[in-house]
């Protein structure tokens, strides 16, 4: 009977007990000590950005390499999942669950704004120049672009493969089975699910954060509501209430409904940018753009700036932060796009997730790029709005700009739940021995857990709560950064070894091939029918 209740998902393990603990004790830390909490934070943030930027930028181009590899090498023909399986969801609706998952709120929050902040302090030369109109650009994309899909990608890929191919749960740990063995079910299996749990926590609780502050923003500009850590709390307690409702509804209504419309409306107002803004221009400066980001994209995925004091500062503001969240999101993330990739093979996979949302988040940079930095041009004041209001002050002077902020605060309000709503599952499936549908107590718990830890960031950040969450993001990604070499390393050994197996060439053995599908047919029916004969009997 126990084996069936951690299959259903009822079953808690003690990754939730020591998690949970963990997070009590942030949250009570942060409530009594709110100025001590943050300044600790600042302080280990600091250091970490100034001892180990360089080891994030190795490590990510590794993974970035490790994906391209991936696309042209004979391992991509392997399927993620059994013989039989199909892809659960359409290639449409996958993408939009995928990207809403892993971008979501942040291409809103920082679409105009970062633009906008590389233009008046850009990484070299001097402000408001075409130089730093193209680094502007430059930047952004190569923050938004192949960096954090990269990182997206090997996390996911090692999920899926260990899941829907080995039939392992959906645990980061059981990923390094082919390295660590059965350590993986011990101690040292739990407290790298612990790492992950925390790490998952502490991604969705920056952009939970940044969906709060840029909603309070937006309702601050519009309707002259004060933007206070009070009211930034009555929307994370609204948000939360929605998300928990869409998070008990289940993944495939809830979830997928919720992405196709979070899709849908962000594909309106994009179109919307190039109808109103400088089309011309946005097309010139996106084709310009990106040549620029492919040209010196080699140099800057490796370049620390360590003789070029404004670059490196620039560089801790932003790409070292950047870099860390991507991390510290990877394993909601990953897990995420792993339950719903399933079916599909390794090069369909890796393609679908580097290349597609990549894609439009270079046309997104450069439609709310190009058109906030012209209406700050024309528009001084801008330039000195803080990041959440930036996009409404920059709508304030086009057409419709009033709706546009209206129907932007519903898209932030559903991003925000798409977010929360799947890191609530992603949760659920980590604390109950990797369930692919953990019940839904479980999901409510985490996420009131995951609402707690973005209002304490804000509250304990002040009037600086951006800093917080930054502070959040980069100490989370330290740990787990290691813990994501090592899935790559567990997945590439495994998977070579089956490659070899198979004879996956570029003309594969196709004997061995049909040998292996019907053994693996075989297993797979055997396996169901002692599953099904085990619930009977219970």
């Amino acid at each position: 009977m126990q084996e069936n209740e951690k299959f259903s998902g009822k079953k808690l393990s003690s990754v939730f007990t020591f998690s949970i603990i963990i997070t009590a004790i942030i949250v009570l830390l942060g409530a009594i000590f709110p100025n001590q909490f943050n300044e600790i934070g600042t302080n280990i943030t600091g250091w970490i950005t100034q001892n180990f930027g360089w080891y994030y930028m190795i490590i990510v181009a590794i993974m970035i390499f490790f994906c391209v590899f991936l696309i042209f090498s004979p391992i991509g023909k392997l399927k993620l999942g059994k013989p039989g399986d199909k892809p659960e969801f359409n290639t449409i609706s996958w993408f939009a669950m995928l990207f809403s998952a892993g971008m979501g709120i942040g291409l809103v929050f920082w679409g105009a704004a970062e633009p906008i902040s590389h233009f008046a302090s850009p990484p070299t030369g001097d402000p408001k120049t075409a130089h730093a109109y193209t680094e502007a650009l430059r930047g952004a994309f190569m923050q938004w672009g192949f960096h954090a899909w990269g990182v997206y990608g090997v996390v996911a890929l090692a999920l899926a493969y260990a899941q829907f191919r080995k039939s392992e749960p959906a645990l980061i740990s059981r990923t390094l089975r082919p390295i660590l063995g059965n350590k993986v079910e011990g101690p040292l299996g739990t407290i790298v699910d612990v790492i992950s749990v925390f790490a998952t926590i502490g991604g969705v609780a920056v952009s939970l954060g940044l969906g709060a502050m840029q909603i309070a923003g937006g309702l601050e500009y519009l309707f002259d509501i004060p933007n206070t850590i009070l009211t930034q709390g009555i929307i994370i307690v609204i948000v939360t209430i929605l998300f928990l409702a869409s998070a008990w509804s289940g993944l495939s209504r809830g979830i997928q409904y919720l992405s196709n419309a979070n899709i849908g409306l962000a594909g309106i107002i994009l179109l919307i940018m190039f109808i109103v803004g400088p089309t011309i221009l946005i097309l010139n400066m996106l084709t310009s753009a990106t040549g620029d980001y492919l040209n010196t994209f080699l140099f800057n995925m490796f370049d620390t700036a360590p003789l070029n004091d404004q670059k490196h500062e620039w560089m801790s503001n932003w790409t070292f932060f950047q870099l860390a969240w991507w991390i510290s999101w990877s394993p909601f993330v990953g897990i995420f796009i792993a339950r719903v990739s399933k079916g599909r093979s390794i090069r369909e996979f890796v393609l679908g997730v580097m290349l597609a949302p990549v894609l439009v988040s270079l046309v997104w940079f450069a439609a709310f790029g190009v058109l906030g930095i012209e209406t700050a041009k024309d528009n001084p004041q801008i330039f000195n709005m803080p990041p959440e209001t930036a996009l409404f002050g920059v709508f304030n002077e086009v057409p419709f700009g009033f709706v546009l902020s209206i129907v932007t605060l519903l898209l932030i309000a559903t991003f925000f739940i798409t977010s929360a709503d799947s890191a609530t599952f992603v949760l659920g499936m980590q604390t109950t021995f990797g369930s692919l549908n953990p019940s839904a107590l479980v999901k409510v718990i985490w996420g009131i857990a995951q609402a707690l830890i973005a209002f304490i960031l804000l509250f304990s950040g002040g009037s600086n709560g951006l800093n917080a969450l930054q502070n959040m993001a980069i100490i989370t990604a330290l740990p787990f950064s290691v813990i994501i070499m090592l899935m790559m390393v567990s997945f590439y050994k495994d998977a070579n070894k089956e490659r070899k197996f198979l004879g996956l060439t570029l003309s594969p053995n196709k004997h061995r091939m049909k040998e292996y599908i019907a053994r693996q047919q075989d297993d797979y029916e055997t396996e169901m029918m002692e599953k099904r004969k085990a619930f009977k009997n219970d």
